[in-house]
């Protein structure tokens, strides 16, 4: 996936929250590119989110894994059980992203323990060079989660294992300040930020129009929130019987 992803290719996933395998097949044979497992939000644990990998792994969708705040070495036991990219939250500087850099990274650029046995090794089926390789593959995206961040957004991306970016809207709202900027001035700065060019831009959609948008403004990645999306047909089957 970070290979299509440095090609340009644009590529559309899903956000789930809910423990439920199916979901993640069905994404996959709708066709979509990607998902992503919020373990931030989500209750899912390391056992359940080894099922989600298991099940996409059988459609040869890649999966990228949402972990909470400064939860290194969740994220490590994601990589291991096959994720191929972290979505981190809450990154606030480049002293933060450097820091997730090292947690996700073998020696000598990083502090990961190193282990081919684990489902991302094939169970040891592989040789050390060749897994290896493979951890080098991985996607990282920095969530942009506050004015602070999104003001540093130039410094976080220039951290070498540093792919892109996510901003997150919710967050960002719920952090500012009365003396802030709105949140769409926040958006609109941060995407016009020359430091940032380069740097992979995804977004957090609700719609397929909303995902559209993003596309034609500049985004690589697009994100669907499977919950709002789901809700919002939910309220439509029962306002056709009301």
């Amino acid at each position: 996936m970070r290979a299509r992803v440095a090609a340009g290719v644009r590529l559309s996933g899903a956000l789930v929250r809910m423990p439920c395998e199916e979901i993640v097949e069905m994404l996959a044979v709708a066709g979509l590119d990607f998902v992503l497992v919020d373990c931030e939000h989500g209750p899912d644990d390391v056992g359940m989110l080894r099922t989600h990998v298991a099940h996409a792994d059988a459609h040869g969708l890649p999966v990228l894994v949402r972990p909470g705040e400064g939860e290194h070495r969740l994220a490590q036991r994601a990589l291991d059980q096959g994720a191929r990219g972290i979505v981190a939250p809450h990154v606030e500087d480049a002293e933060e992203a450097a820091a997730l850099v090292r947690a996700l990274r073998y020696p000598p650029h990083g502090t990961r323990g190193f282990a081919t046995y684990p489902r991302a090794g094939r169970f040891g089926s592989v040789t050390a060079d060749e897994h290896r390789a493979a951890a080098g593959d991985v996607l990282v995206l920095a969530m942009l989660e506050s004015p602070g961040a999104v003001a540093r957004a130039g410094e976080i991306v220039a951290v070498d294992g540093i792919d892109g970016y996510l901003v997150g809207v919710a967050d960002l709202g719920a952090s500012r300040t009365a003396t802030d900027p709105p949140v769409a001035e926040l958006l609109a700065a941060v995407r016009a930020d020359p430091a940032v060019r380069g740097a992979v831009r995804a977004d957090l959609a609700v719609s397929a129009e909303a995902a559209a948008a993003s596309f034609a403004g500049g985004a690589q990645l697009v994100v669907h929130n499977l919950t709002a999306v789901m809700m919002t047909a939910f309220r439509g089957l029962a306002a056709a019987t009301a």
